[in-house]
């Protein structure tokens, strides 16, 4: 569910016509609705109503802090992975106590910074390693603070996303094994400055089915029962992220889908006490955000169509390293091409009046990986015309390169009829001045 729509032949976005924007903002550009991320965090909110749980968006999907600030006015906290996220946490006015540290190489001047007295110390580490315990207590020790921290539990779940977000197995780098957690607990008990008194999981992103959450659920229940009979306190519970988008319209599951999985299992021990969290970023952002190219030319060989646009994996990498797929149209492709629905086989409002034919949607980068969207069906596209890249507001910008000495594009709240530049486009200065500089000094 977002707020981008075709009226009249024309993709808006909630009360602002996009073409508008693209003639004031130029191309390549991000485009979000702010609306759609409220909306998706209020269906969030209500899904898991009845276990009143901590929300914790991740950072890493998509960080401008002008979202992040929206995020916390809406109460949710902060997923973090590094030091800069915390920051562009900190800075979006997210209070320390509702971000959470995550990353499985904090160094010691990380942790340092996230537990800063003067600034307040994060509410939370997520444990990722046997040895984390003792560094994160010897640096709270240091500074005079007390730490506070979760255990990420490695269940050993494939939950059949792509091999490079899948981090739920044992073939995975993130967490500690399941049956290492006690020893863990056990070896945590002597330390003075931290608190080890929860347990935390993420199985990958995106997960399209309800049962890798639900054997998760299940195990950690388990385990929560086994160390508890040992004396160990379990205070709090978390579920992490990696919930589904809808890259084509109706793919998905929708929140209150893994809920109803996944609340019955977590009532009793939520109403007993047990502090239940979630940190969901893709399902908050990727439907969000379009990007927006412009077509530089069109190429056809004795086998292919290509359209040839101003960014590619440069602007948004996922369709070359994951072999993701966006759904990808005109923006203003007349009444007749208007599609009926976001699939990868569309049926146009003008029926079979429009011919559709297949064509690679790819960047100008010096890469033949550098696609958008591979044999993908397309109405005819003349140079010139913007296309919209859809889905993309999560771990788009976020990944974005610089590649080819390609500046970063520009980024784009709409709220209603409102519109704000949130990032400005980077301009050549900021790409090359500091090396410019460097060759100064």
């Amino acid at each position: 569910m977002d707020h981008f729509e075709y009226r009249a032949g024309e993709l808006w976005a909630d009360g602002v016509r996009v073409g508008g924007l693209v003639d004031r903002f130029g191309s390549p550009l991000y485009l979000y609705a702010a609306r759609t991320i409220d909306d998706h965090i209020a269906r969030f909110k209500a899904a898991f109503e009845a276990l009143d749980p901590e929300i914790h968006y991740a950072v890493k999907a998509c960080g401008n802090l002008a979202i992040l600030q929206r995020l916390a006015g809406l109460g949710v906290g902060a997923d973090a992975v590094s030091i800069g996220e915390v920051e562009r946490a900190r800075l979006a006015g997210v209070p320390s106590e509702r971000i959470v540290m995550a990353g499985v190489a904090k160094t010691d001047d990380e942790m340092a910074a996230a537990l800063d007295p003067a600034r307040g110390p994060i509410g939370r580490f997520n444990i990722e390693s046997e040895r984390e315990p003792a560094r994160v207590d010897a640096i709270a020790g240091r500074l005079g603070v007390r730490a506070t921290a979760s255990l990420r539990v490695n269940p050993d779940i494939d939950a059949h996303t792509h091999a490079y977000t899948t981090t739920g197995t044992n073939a995975n780098k993130f967490g500690v094994p399941i049956e290492r957690a006690e020893a863990v607990f056990e070896a945590a008990r002597s330390l003075r400055h931290l608190e080890l008194d929860g347990l935390h999981v993420h199985l990958g992103s995106p997960i399209q089915t309800i049962e890798p959450y639900e054997r998760a659920t299940r195990a950690l229940l388990a385990l929560i029962d086994r160390l508890e009979a040992r004396g160990d306190a379990v205070r709090s519970l978390s579920l992490g992220g990696g919930f589904a988008a809808d890259y084509e319209s109706g793919q998905a599951p929708w929140a209150k889908d893994y809920a109803r999985a996944i609340v019955p299992l977590l009532e009793d021990r939520a109403r007993a006490g047990l502090r239940i969290a979630f940190e969901p970023g893709r399902t908050i952002m990727a439907s969000a955000g379009v990007l927006l190219v412009r077509v530089i030319d069109v190429k056809r060989t004795p086998t292919k169509r290509f359209l040839i646009c101003d960014a590619g994996m440069n602007a948004l990498t996922r369709p070359a390293l994951y072999g993701a797929r966006h759904f990808v149209w005109p923006i203003e492709p007349g009444l007749d091409a208007t599609p009926t629905a976001r699939t990868f086989e569309p049926a146009l409002a003008g029926g079979d009046a429009i011919a559709v034919e297949p064509a690679d949607v790819v960047g100008p980068l010096c890469e033949s990986s550098d696609v958008l969207a591979v044999d993908r069906k397309l109405p005819p596209v003349e140079p010139g015309a913007v296309l919209a890249v859809f889905t993309s507001g999560a771990y788009g910008m976020s990944m974005s390169t610089t590649l080819n000495d390609r500046p970063r594009p520009a980024e784009v709240l709409v709220d209603g009829d409102q519109t704000r530049l949130i990032r400005p486009r980077q301009t050549l200065d900021e790409l090359l001045g500091p090396e410019v500089r460097a060759l100064d000094a």
